[in-house]
């Protein structure tokens, strides 16, 4: 099992707060907008499995920092998915935190709400996988990783959207790099509210609030149950996702 005092700050890039059981995680960089990498694509992979095994956490909400919720890197000098290619030795690392960052969200046992605060243009899938799910009317969503970035949409992707919004549309919004408004999310059923950004994450807190008044037995096997189907799909099809998506960076043309 977890104790929260020993990975509350473990992350640099998850700022992690708990008041009567309801853990928040702020993912940031630098103090700022969360900017996609591998570091935090490690690092939410480890932390989600921290978070699943402290049982004295009893709802989780998911959040940003500033005005967006994720975005490409803006440092220059990072890979290039859509020039470099990779190794098989650099891409095993990658599948199998894919594998285990979505596993060991999926895992957490208790309800999970996002509070998008902003654009989440890089793996909008992690909050939409939450059980609640609530957005800034600002907010955006784009897979601009993959096919988009050079990348074939396995990462996961290729499962949220086309489950959440349908055959076509999924396809269509995974091979086009097409961008959601956060009222067009709302509409296809990504997002279950949109909120000014300034009454966001008090309205995730009285979600969690309310959820608290309900017996831990009951949230914590609601959750597991509202899950399993997401589980048996990322499990029959993620790792294939992930060693597709991993030949075709072999190949640059």
């Amino acid at each position: 099992m977890s104790r929260f005092d020993d990975y509350a700050n473990k992350y640099s890039m998850i700022r992690m707060r708990r008041e009567d059981g309801i853990l928040e995680m702020q993912f940031h960089t630098n103090g700022g907008p969360l900017r996609w990498s591998l570091i935090p694509h490690g690092q939410l992979e480890q932390a989600f499995l921290d978070v699943g095994r402290d049982r004295d956490n009893e709802v989780i909400i998911l959040t940003g920092s500033g005005d967006e919720f994720s975005g490409p890197p803006v440092a220059p000098g990072g890979h290039n998915h859509a020039k470099d290619p990779v190794t098989a030795s650099q891409w095993d690392a990658i599948y199998w935190e894919g594998k285990h960052l979505l596993g060991n969200l999926l895992n957490i046992e208790v309800p999970m709400i996002a509070a998008i605060n902003g654009p989440a243009l890089r793996h909008a899938e992690i909050p939409l996988l939450c059980d609640i799910v609530l957005c800034s009317d600002n907010a955006s969503f784009q897979d601009s990783a993959h096919f988009h970035g050079g990348l074939v949409p396995g990462d996961g992707v290729h499962v949220v959207f086309p489950l959440l919004m349908g055959t076509n549309r999924g396809r269509y919004f995974l091979l086009t790099g097409q961008t959601l408004s956060a009222n067009e999310a709302k509409d296809l059923g990504l997002v279950n509210e949109v909120l000014p950004r300034a009454q966001l994450l008090n309205r995730a807190w009285t979600h969690a609030r309310m959820l608290m008044q309900r017996p831990p037995l009951l949230r914590r096997y609601a959750r597991v149950l509202l899950t399993q189907d997401l589980k048996k799909r990322m499990q029959e099809l993620l790792g294939y996702g992930l060693a597709l998506e991993g030949l075709a960076a072999t190949q640059r043309g």
